[in-house]
């Protein structure tokens, strides 16, 4: 219901079948334009759009004035309906106003042109930013993915609880934001990076099916798709498979997304992380377009190409069409792009019009090669073929980085391509000082049941039972089967490298209640932001976040941060170093 004392209807509902009512409207003066002496246009708007009032002239309203404005509804004038407005058909005659406050000159205009402005003076200004159309619609939008999530969780019988927010500090990866103590001097709470601990502590506690929009920080770099502060879907579940959560969360995901676009997508695709590396060489693929890694290692087993030779990996891509657009210059920055990825090297090959290669290593690759390259990449005239050769790695690395680079179109543009990336590694890596594994998540995941054999002769063979849920190339989400079992913990532990004695110093409070009875569980969480703002046509989170940090940390609204005075940090016990020059 939008009415309200001071109003009979919002601005922009107001249509033909409202000729001849009388009807109170409250907004913002968008416009105003003088016609004649006599008259005035003025544009009034709230959230749901504008409506034309006919006005005396001689009243003094200016832009983004608030008013209210009575009068009665009547069809325009043959030759002035506005097709482009939902509104045009109509307009206010008759009109009272009243200024309900007056207001200085908007330091940009209240429009899309908004868009064009900086975005340091967007943000200064956010409450006036957050006035134009586009953030209202991206608000709305958020709101509306919220109540769907809340929706589809609740019928899956999920408790919504609340965790804290001054937590212990936790190596879970991220830097933390540290709170000082003020009743404990030298000692700092830190903000959850993810309700991880807690949700566990739940399932142990009995809940059986938890969730809760909750809101996470991280002293990370910040980036298109990151902030300090993002809201996230945490959710846990009790006696669980694989297949169950990820069932449940699609659910919520699909619902999600069909509370913004009016569409529910179809079941969501699954990848597993090798097929997705292999295929795309990301593990977060985007799968709206082609180009995808080819397999050349046996097309050169015999070769004589001493940077094919004795390589453990070779694969290609055909960025298509695309011989043409690329010069040397162009090449070369992409061959530069590939080193300093890690790569050895780039080769590149144009397919000419005669269905030839041209490329500086042509010549070096037989005539069967050739063919057989032509062959495995659909190499037609007008394409261009990238291959590297290196270990496997660093093959798929680099070649994925390329394909996303060369063909991935703005991750807000549909098709929308849901993928489940599932079997991702244990571990990923090794501490360059103890030589031992690092964990692919983090060390409480779930180890693959057929790779258990592993863990001892060959750990970083070892699949977890953790998923990531991928969206237009973007990474919403991650999640994992929770490892309930004192045993099978202590050899993670072990395999990284952690004592039972660290473990239970850096872990006790964690882990100690699993002694009392915790039952399989298994969850997820995804990023609230990134989905919202791919569903609503952003390519930037900052757009759909009401009061969100430049990419530097600052706020240029509130100024945030800034320095606490002297007889704050003698109450907390703190002292500062000077800043680094």
């Amino acid at each position: 219901m939008s009415a309200t004392s001071m109003r009979t209807h919002m601005s922009g509902e107001l249509r033909s079948e409202h000729i001849g009512q009388a009807v109170s409207v409250c907004g913002w003066v968008a416009s105003r334009r003088e016609h004649g002496t006599q008259l005035a246009f003025v544009d009034l708007r709230d959230h749901t759009g504008v409506v034309q009032c006919v006005v005396d002239n001689g009243v003094d309203v200016r832009s983004e004035f608030v008013i209210r404005v009575t009068g009665v509804v009547r069809a325009r004038l043959e030759g002035t309906v506005n097709k482009n407005l939902p509104t045009g058909e109509i307009e206010l005659g008759e009109c009272v106003v009243e200024i309900l406050r007056t207001a200085e000159p908007p330091p940009f205009p209240i429009d899309a042109r908004a868009d064009k402005v900086e975005e340091n003076t967007r943000l200064q200004h956010r409450y006036l930013d957050i006035r134009r159309e586009r953030m209202q619609r991206n608000l709305r939008v958020r709101a509306k993915v919220n109540s769907a999530i809340r929706r589809a969780m609740e019928a899956q019988d999920f408790v919504e609880v609340e965790t804290p927010m001054l937590v212990p500090s936790t190596p879970e990866g991220a830097r933390e934001f540290l709170v000082p103590s003020r009743k404990e001097p030298g000692s700092f709470y830190a903000l959850p990076q993810s309700p991880q601990l807690f949700k566990q502590l739940l399932m142990v506690a009995g809940i059986d099916r938890y969730y809760q929009i909750a809101r996470c920080l991280r002293d990370e770099d910040l980036r298109a798709d990151r902030q300090y502060e993002f809201m996230q879907l945490d959710a846990e579940m009790s006696f669980v498979s694989q297949d169950d959560v990820l069932e449940a969360i699609s659910e919520a995901v699909m619902a999600a997304a069909e509370a913004a676009t009016g569409e529910r997508p179809p079941a969501i695709e699954r990848i597993t992380w090798h097929d997705a590396m292999n295929r795309f060489g990301v593990d977060k693929p985007d799968l709206r377009f082609g180009m995808e890694l080819t397999e050349l290692t046996d097309a050169f087993a015999s070769t004589e190409f001493k940077a094919f030779a004795g390589a453990a990996s070779i694969k290609g891509i055909n960025a298509s069409g695309k011989a043409e657009e690329m010069g040397r210059n162009k090449l070369d920055g992409l061959t530069d792009r590939a080193k300093k990825i890690g790569a050895k090297g780039l080769v590149w090959l144009k397919v000419g019009a005669d269905g030839s290669l041209d490329s500086p290593v042509a010549k070096f690759l037989s005539a069967d090669e050739q063919a057989e390259l032509l062959r495995r990449l659909a190499g037609v005239p007008g394409d261009l073929i990238l291959i590297v050769a290196d270990d496997w790695e660093m093959t798929c690395e680099v070649l994925g980085t390329l394909r996303n680079d060369l063909g991935r179109p703005p991750v807000w543009q549909g098709p929308y391509r849901y993928v489940w990336v599932t079997e991702f590694p244990l571990f990923i890596g090794r501490n360059k000082e103890t030589g031992k594994p690092k964990p692919g998540h983090h060390p409480f995941c779930r180890p693959h049941p057929d790779d258990l054999d592993k863990f001892e002769t060959d750990p970083m063979a070892v699949r977890a039972l953790a998923y990531d849920l991928v969206l237009n190339g973007w990474e919403l989400g991650s999640g994992s089967i929770r490892i309930h079992e004192s045993d099978l913990q202590r050899r993670v532990f072990n395999a990284l490298g952690i004592s039972d004695e660290e473990a239970d110093k850096k872990f006790g409070f964690f882990l100690r209640p699993f002694e009392y009875g915790a039952p399989p569980h298994g969850g997820f969480a995804f990023g609230i932001d990134r989905l919202v703002a791919i569903l609503a046509g952003e390519e930037n989170i900052r757009e759909v976040i009401a009061f969100p940090k430049t990419q530097s940390g600052s706020d240029p609204m509130t100024n945030a941060p800034t320095p606490p005075s002297p007889s704050q940090l003698a109450e907390l016990g703190i002292r500062t170093l000077p800043a680094k020059v």
